[in-house]
């Protein structure tokens, strides 16, 4: 009887190597990493804490759900990201920052302030998210001397910031951010309203770039009645200029 013929078995598949501009240089050895559609939109929203994937995909509108993924992979793979199991009872895993993805938050800031002009009037087609006005309204809040959680609330929606020994620069000359009551390299913001807060404000969309581009100072904000500051402790004294 004839022997039956074996299929012939397959080529390993090569691993896919990612594009590069291929140049010794610093700016396009970050490229490499960042300069992907969406990858720091991503850093954006991870900047607020771990988040589930259907979260990402949710405040990202616009993203495919295959160019997310793709875009999660690449970050895992350059050391931007992770992904981990929550502890039970919960079955979620969630994406979180590396301390290297952290390092990317002066970053992200220096493109919203060099981003906000391009906000003066908002497209039909914009989608918006509060927490997407966290990043501008930080910088405007870096001169607080009093720590603590401020909650923010928006026509848009809610969310919190630490504050108080914001910007600093580290060793080399870097910016970086220190949060009060968190790790070095913990949560930026946090999505919704806060906890216990130890103060509130309550403003426009407008009024937080304004801010942000330093039309006005906090100070001057909250003299002329546009931002309204809530609570009675230290850190809503100081907001109230008292």
């Amino acid at each position: 009887m004839p022997r039956q013929q074996q299929p012939a078995a397959r080529p390993a598949a090569r691993p896919v190597r990612r594009r590069s501009y291929d140049q010794f240089d610093a700016t396009a050895r970050a490229l490499d990493s960042v300069g992907d559609r969406w990858t720091l939109l991503i850093v954006r929203e991870l900047l607020g804490g771990p988040r589930r994937y259907t979260d990402l995909h949710a405040d990202l509108p616009g993203v495919s759900t295959d160019v997310l993924a793709s875009r999660l992979k690449d970050m895992e793979q350059s050391g931007l990201a992770l992904r981990r199991k929550l502890p039970p009872p919960s079955a979620a895993s969630v994406y979180e920052l590396t301390e290297r993805g952290h390092g990317l938050l002066p970053v992200l800031a220096a493109l919203a302030e060099w981003g906000a002009p391009a906000l003066a009037e908002r497209r039909p087609t914009d989608a918006v998210r509060a927490h997407w006005f966290a990043l501008p309204l930080l910088g405007a809040l870096t001169g607080l001397t009093r720590e603590g959680v401020l909650e923010v609330r928006l026509d848009e929606g809610e969310f919190h910031l630490h504050v108080g020994l914001h910007v600093g620069l580290r060793a080399g000359g870097g910016a970086g951010f220190v949060l009060p009551g968190a790790e070095a390299y913990g949560a930026v913001y946090g999505y919704g309203p806060a906890d216990r807060p130890d103060a509130r404000i309550v403003l426009g969309a407008e009024v937080c770039l304004d801010l942000a581009q330093g039309g006005a100072t906090l100070t001057e904000a909250v003299k002329d009645g546009r931002v309204e500051v809530l609570g009675d402790g230290p850190l809503a004294a100081e907001l109230r200029g008292e």
